[in-house]
């Protein structure tokens, strides 16, 4: 379980470079620029009024992710390699994912230009259908090598660990393209960071395929059921439904945090950029105390009950960030009480809805006799994707509101009204994530679970 946890640290990181760094890169400060930063792409919201060009480009490709995600899904649930459903895809995909991070950062124009933008449109295209193709059979293995609560609470714990250290991982540019920018300028400072960055994600990704056996611990029958048979069915179930509501919510609140901290660091707090880097170490290490005490809480209050604490609790940490304007208190203080507050609603939030989600795909699978686990969790990836797109575009469209400048230059996210604007947005959908997630019948789902037929508990055993 340590070692499949390693493959999320690989690919976390890879989406961490993208979530971090894709807008920052392509649309430079005017200050960035000052420094020596390449503009690639026309600037602004040059797209209906209130969309950059990378936000439409974002945009129109998870379109195409919307595709893939059941897609691969499916063929994964129906596969019949010798060497499992899962790793097999895993396995192939690694590798070109982590180049693919990689040029899409590499522009070929050293200039704003048309081909850049094709370039760009490729290249995210790509890094969606490699992820999916990594991380949707990866994920469908979190029910199938958990056989247990407790396994299953563990593998939860140890991949939610790995996956805030990709995130933390992918914010080391921040530190580190400083020290290179006068040898190499400053786009190459970036790109030789996300090469580093890229190279560790590829040996942690590959680890699980080449150091597990898939048919050592799953004997799962393949699915015979049709993408559009198999999407039908997942979505028929009324708990899974209620949860990837909540689940969207999440990750619309999380990613606009995520998003927005080197602006609010940099405008907000007015403090170096490099205290980005601090404040999610901190929140990730803070984070990482708590996580040996979920799973008791787990078996105490029950996972629905927790999952609500920790969106409130996020909730509460966004409302701090909200006050920033309000309230005048050093920066370094307003970023010390964010990374406490925030610790431990995100060990919940990182934890436990995995394991809802493999709870669900057991229960499904019991009640039709389908085995469906990567369709359960494309769609929970399919929400977390969407949750990132529509924070990416809410993120953009309502940083600048207040802002004084031209907004057909990049210059235009230092709005600290517009910021203001942001968390209490991201407050709103941690809380209407709370609320959706109160219509889920936890107690039905673990019912057909430990109803499970005796026969087919010595099966499993």
């Amino acid at each position: 379980m340590i070692i499949f946890a390693i493959g999320q640290l690989g690919w976390s990181t890879l989406s961490g470079i993208i979530n971090a760094w894709l807008v920052t890169f392509y649309l430079p400060t005017q200050k960035d620029i000052d420094a020596g930063a390449t503009q690639f792409i026309t600037p602004g919201l040059v797209i209906l009024g209130f969309l950059t060009i990378l936000g439409l480009i974002t945009s129109v490709s998870r379109i195409f992710d919307a595709i893939t995600d059941p897609l691969i899904a499916s063929l994964s649930d129906r596969s019949t390699n010798k060497n499992g459903r899962r790793i097999p895809f895993m396995k192939w995909a690694a590798i070109p994912l982590s180049v693919v991070t990689v040029l899409l950062f590499c522009a070929p124009v050293n200039m704003i230009s048309g081909i850049n933008v094709a370039w760009i449109s490729v290249f995210i295209v790509l890094f969606y259908l490699f992820m999916t193709m990594y991380c949707t059979p990866y994920n469908a293995l979190i029910s199938e090598f958990g056989k247990t609560q407790d396994d299953r609470m563990f593998i939860s714990t140890a991949i939610s660990l790995t996956f805030f250290a990709g995130t933390l991982l992918a914010y080391t540019p921040f530190v580190f393209s400083g020290m290179l920018r006068e040898a190499v300028g400053f786009s190459w400072s970036y790109r030789v960071c996300f090469i580093v960055l890229a190279v560790i994600a590829c040996v942690c990704m590959l680890l699980p395929t080449f150091l597990l056996k898939e048919k050592e611990f799953v004997d799962a029958k393949p699915s015979n059921s049709n993408m559009v048979k198999s999407l039908a069915s997942t979505f028929k179930n009324k708990e899974f439904r209620v949860f990837v509501g909540s689940d969207i919510m999440y990750w619309i609140g999380l990613t606009l945090f995520q998003t927005g901290l080197p602006f609010f660091v940099k405008v907000s707090m007015e403090l170096d950029e490099s205290y980005t880097m601090i404040f999610m170490g901190g929140m990730t290490v803070l984070s990482a105390v708590f996580y040996p005490f979920v799973s008791g809480l787990v078996r105490k209050f029950g996972k629905k009950k927790l999952t609500i604490v920790g969106f409130v609790g996020l909730a509460v940490a966004y409302f701090i960030t909200s006050m920033i304007r309000f309230i005048p208190l050093p920066g370094i203080v307003y970023g010390f009480l964010i990374c406490v507050v925030a610790a431990f609603p995100m060990a919940l939030l990182g934890i436990i809805p995995q394991s809802i989600v493999a709870d669900v795909a057991e229960a499904d699978g019991i009640v039709t006799g389908e085995n469906r686990e990567g369709m359960f969790f494309a769609a929970r990836t399919f929400a977390m994707k969407w949750g990132q797109s529509i924070a990416m575009l809410v993120f953009t469209s309502l940083a600048i509101i207040g802002t004084t400048q031209n907004t057909t230059s990049n210059d235009i996210t230092a709005s600290p009204k517009g910021l203001t604007i942001v968390a209490f947005v991201a407050v709103a959908f941690c809380l209407l994530g709370a609320v959706i997630l109160g219509l889920y019948n936890e107690k039905k789902v673990m019912k057909t679970i430990t109803e499970k037929k005796p026969e087919e508990k010595k099966e499993e055993k």
